[in-house]
């Protein structure tokens, strides 16, 4: 027979007895993390608002516009041509996540994720200012429709409205660009019907999550949280509860003033429930780690608060790996998570090294196709290309021309000697190679070509050079 109260692990934290959504009131959160939490979430909201609104040399800071083509990372402009980058980043932040994630559980989604950040840092606080705490809310949401009641409602679902809209423009301006989205603004919604007809549908989308959706995205839409089933162990370093401190040999008991609660057996947790009722997503972290915890760290500090009004000490909850719990050791930076760290740092390495060797112009330089070689007056071989020229800049390239750095021969372009790059634009055209009989070592012959914008060097390429088969 089931022991009573073991039945959290046949459901989620959000759903009752009847196989019902569980409505989660948390309470407010208060404390030192819930205060770093904070800091952090300000800073992120401001460069997530303010990034697509910040031009560097003509880019905007951050734009990921998929169907034109065109990406901005911090103000560099990158294209198709840069796929490569976007795998070996992709492929960081799979390691990253699943490496980070088998040392340090789902602390990401407590911190960082923006689902996270909007919920509980934004609309919750909003939810906090206009209905009250948590018992205020349930008392709120229990009574009848009265005046009050419509009133608090209707101004917290207002509100909701607004910032979704808002939060939708701000990703609007990500995939179209901040200068396309304030002329869209300017010239009104009639003038871009389809495309304001899209931010509603988005705004919907954002207001339903934050409005009643909420935790269930990470309970049930996410799978971060069984990610960290089949990724976390007992060297990993996530929120947990002390059950050993917590428990001892008698078990949780109510506090008693001047009960020596060692001598008895009790353990320190005088089941106040406080870190089950600070919890967003409605789980008892006492319970161990389970796939709703974000580790937000609401628990910690509720649960420090309490341990020092009862002149405990604080840290019944924290930041434990299971094998720190059962040996009773402060958390260390064991070697595990050090070869974690390398694994990342070289990776970085590595990613930074080729945004670093990334050129502003890419050149392909290939031999037409059925065509051979040419032999020309004094021994000289001629070879016909096709070349293109990628501009991945905002500047035009007026003075484009070809040099040959391998042979001395020389670089004829068919159409004009100086080629024109526009600005995130391209050039194609056709050339002609000559290079001196004598010079050639083989029948195929490996040239490398320089593209020049006046005198400054913009790129190198290599080429095949085809000459007679005697020089075999």
């Amino acid at each position: 027979m089931e022991k009573p109260g073991n039945n959290f692990r046949d459901r989620i934290g959000t759903m009752n007895d009847e196989g019902k959504r569980a409505w989660v009131y948390p309470k407010k959160p208060d404390g030192r993390f819930y205060k770093y939490r904070t800091r952090l979430t300000w800073f992120l909201l401001i460069f997530l608002i303010a990034s697509p609104f910040i031009h560097i040399n003509g880019n905007q800071f951050m734009m990921f516009n998929v169907l034109g083509r065109e990406f901005y990372i911090f103000g560099q402009p990158f294209w198709p041509q840069d796929f490569y980058l976007g795998v070996m980043a992709m492929i960081i932040g799979v390691l990253f996540v699943t490496l980070f994630t088998s040392a340090f559980g789902r602390i990401f989604c407590g911190w960082i994720c923006p689902q996270t950040i909007f919920m509980e840092m934004v609309f919750r606080k909003i939810e906090y200012g206009i209905e009250g705490d948590r018992g205020a809310q349930m008392r709120l949401d229990k009574q009848e429709w009265n005046s009050e009641k419509i009133r608090k409602k209707g101004l917290k679902w207002f509100l909701f409205f607004l910032i979704s809209f808002g939060i939708a423009n701000v990703f609007l301006a990500y995939l179209v660009g901040s200068k396309r989205l304030l002329q869209y603004v300017t010239e009104g919604p009639l003038e871009n019907l389809s495309t304001f007809i899209a931010l509603l549908i988005f705004t919907g989308v954002f207001y339903f999550i934050f409005s009643w959706f909420r935790e269930q995205v990470c309970t049930i839409a996410c799978p971060y949280g069984r990610l960290q089933g089949v990724l976390l162990d007992k060297k990993s370093v996530v929120v947990a509860y002390d059950h050993k401190r917590g428990e001892r040999t008698q078990g949780r008991s109510k506090f008693k003033k001047n009960e020596d609660r060692a001598a008895l057996g009790k353990g320190d947790c005088i089941d106040c429930l406080q870190c089950v009722n600070v919890c967003p997503t409605g789980i008892d972290i006492r319970n161990g780690t389970q796939l709703e915890c974000i580790n937000c760290t609401a628990c910690i500090d509720a649960c420090d608060i309490i341990m020092e009004k009862v002149d405990l000490p604080k840290g019944l909850i924290g930041f434990y790996s299971e094998e720190n719990i059962e040996k009773e050791e402060k958390v260390r930076f064991n070697p595990r998570m050090k070869g974690f760290a390398a694994i990342l740092f070289v990776l970085v390495g590595i990613l930074s090294g080729m945004l670093f060797i990334r050129t502003d112009v890419e050149a392909t330089v290939l031999r037409l196709p059925g065509q051979l070689y040419e032999t020309q007056d004094d021994n000289v071989i001629s070879n016909v290309y096709t070349f293109k020229l990628i501009n991945k800049t905002m500047s035009t390239f007026d003075d484009v021309h070809f040099e040959l750095l391998s042979h001395d021969g020389k670089i004829e372009s068919v159409t004009h000697d100086k080629i024109l790059v526009p600005e995130k634009g391209l050039a194609e055209g056709t050339l002609f190679i000559k290079i001196p009989k004598a010079l050639l070592k083989d029948e195929k012959n490996s040239v490398e070509i320089g593209i020049y914008n006046g005198e400054k060097l913009l790129e190198t390429t290599n080429t095949n050079f085809m000459g007679p088969r005697s020089f075999r």
